[in-house]
């Protein structure tokens, strides 16, 4: 059997796989990029008139607005308390980062609407977070119903996304780099940013990418937790389809979302691809020092 009928042969067993992606996904998709070009009345036909009222909507760029920068601060928070958390774990010996592991994995064995309602009953008037803030007297603190409360629920609920990036990366990295660069006379400090931090740039930009981009979608802790006076996208989309039943701009603003996600999937992979290639180039110079 010839090279080339091995290949084509190698490629028919993606078809399956492409049928069932374009199935679920492609054709969606083009429906629902169809239905955000269509018009209604005057505007019958193709019309981009659904794409420019998502700028000029005033409540629209409020909501994106909220979602956009409650997705930046979980996105900060995750990262703040994951590096340290990651570091950790590549320090320690195989016993306990097995129970870290373990730890940061409880989530995923849970279910999200047991977790959210525990959160309701952690953050509602009357609950532990309310009287931790009383005995410190601030006695009118309420989370429950505030994007405050969204941003730490979702912090918990994003965390292991952000882990387990950083995990695979840092652990990868060779401790002696920062031993030589120890022994040429850097501090600790000055060591972790010169040679640890650039290193582990691939881990910290996969986490933020896809904490960011889960956050900006994330439809049932918002939900949940917080109120229609200060709803994010998914609840705008839902609010859109099922009680407005407009689909043309639910639709434009789900294609939008979609743009931003990819967007920011392709400057990551450029940037993680950049980062690597530079980690690579440090090490093997140390090496053949």
């Amino acid at each position: 059997m010839s090279s080339n009928t091995i290949k084509w042969s190698n490629r028919l067993l993606l078809v399956p796989a492409l049928a069932l992606l374009a199935g679920i996904l492609l054709v969606p998709l083009a429906g629902t990029l169809v239905r955000s070009l269509s018009g209604t009345g005057p505007d019958a036909g193709l019309t981009l008139r659904n794409y420019a009222n998502l700028f000029t909507d005033g409540v629209t760029l409020t909501v994106l607005g909220r979602t956009a920068l409650t997705a930046a601060v979980v996105t900060i928070a995750t990262l703040l308390i994951g590096y340290p958390y990651a570091y950790l774990m590549t320090r320690v010996g195989p016993r306990a980062r097995g129970i870290l592991l373990v730890i940061v994995l409880i989530p995923f064995w849970t279910s999200v609407m047991a977790r959210n309602f525990a959160w309701i009953v952690i953050l509602q008037d009357g609950g532990p977070v309310q009287t931790l803030f009383a005995f410190f007297g601030a006695e009118d603190v309420v989370l429950y119903g505030t994007t405050a409360g969204v941003m730490i629920a979702m912090t918990q609920v994003m965390l292991p996304f952000m882990v387990l990036p950083l995990f695979s990366t840092l652990g990868a990295i060779d401790r002696r780099l920062l031993l030589a660069a120890r022994g040429l006379g850097s501090s600790p400090t000055r060591a972790f940013w010169k040679v640890f931090w650039p290193l582990s740039r691939g881990g910290v930009m996969a986490g933020v990418i896809l904490v960011f981009t889960l956050s900006l979608g994330f439809y049932v802790t918002p939900a949940l937790l917080g109120s229609p006076q200060e709803s994010l996208v998914a609840q705008l989309l839902a609010q859109r389809t099922t009680q407005l039943l407009d689909f043309a701009a639910a639709g434009a603003l789900g294609m939008l979302v979609l743009v931003v996600t990819l967007v920011l999937v392709a400057w990551a992979n450029r940037m993680g691809g950049t980062v690597s290639a530079i980690g690579v180039v440090a090490a093997g110079r140390t090496r053949s020092r």
